[in-house]
């Protein structure tokens, strides 16, 4: 093999990175510690990159909240579906900053069929939502009992709606596999 051949399509990517101004990017399977170590980077990055305290803190909850539900709901596992502790599930995250000069995150993962109707009616319902009935939505949601359907207290959503500058983004594309779709979800703050 050649070993430009490696470095061109390197310097492809990375060329192309910095054209999109991505700040962060992993794909691969997460973990809890995983997602420990990349907070630990992404916290950093964000200080470098001149992002003030409000927005590097927006930014970092959305990501670990995109991140906990790759883990919680990703249908490629190495861990059994079953097991809810040390999980490992595959997804990509990313963090750049759009011509407009805001950031934006961006997450994907494989989700089951049966889930997508659920969470295309959370999302939806999210988008409609003012800033304020969001708020009041997520203030409820600290005193209720955790969804039955949900791995987390039922937030996740509600806190990357809440620190939004725009509403969510979300898209469910078709897989090869009959049983799962592809989840996409961006948000802008």
């Amino acid at each position: 093999m050649d070993p430009r051949f490696a470095y061109d399509q390197y310097r492809e990517f990375s060329e192309l990175a910095r054209q999109k101004k991505v700040i962060f990017f992993y794909v691969g399977y997460f973990s809890q510690n995983i997602i420990t170590a990349m907070a630990e980077a992404v916290r950093l990055r964000l200080e470098q990159s001149g992002a003030a305290g409000p927005i590097r803190r927006r930014l970092f909850s959305s990501f670990v909240e995109m991140a906990q539900n790759i883990i919680h709901y990703s249908a490629d596992a190495l861990t059994p579906k079953e097991q809810s502790h040390d999980e490992m599930r595959h997804g990509s995250v990313c963090i750049g900053v759009d011509d407009g000069g805001h950031y934006f995150l961006l997450c994907a993962n494989p989700i089951s069929v049966d889930l997508a109707d659920t969470l295309r009616e959370r999302l939806e319902t999210l988008r409609v939502m003012t800033l304020d009935e969001i708020k009041a939505h997520y203030r409820e949601s600290l005193r209720a009992e955790t969804p039955e359907d949900s791995k987390g207290a039922g937030l996740g959503f509600l806190t990357m709606a809440r620190d939004a500058s725009e509403p969510l983004e979300f898209e469910f594309r078709n897989t090869e596999d009959a049983g799962m779709t592809m989840f996409f979800l961006k948000t802008t703050i």
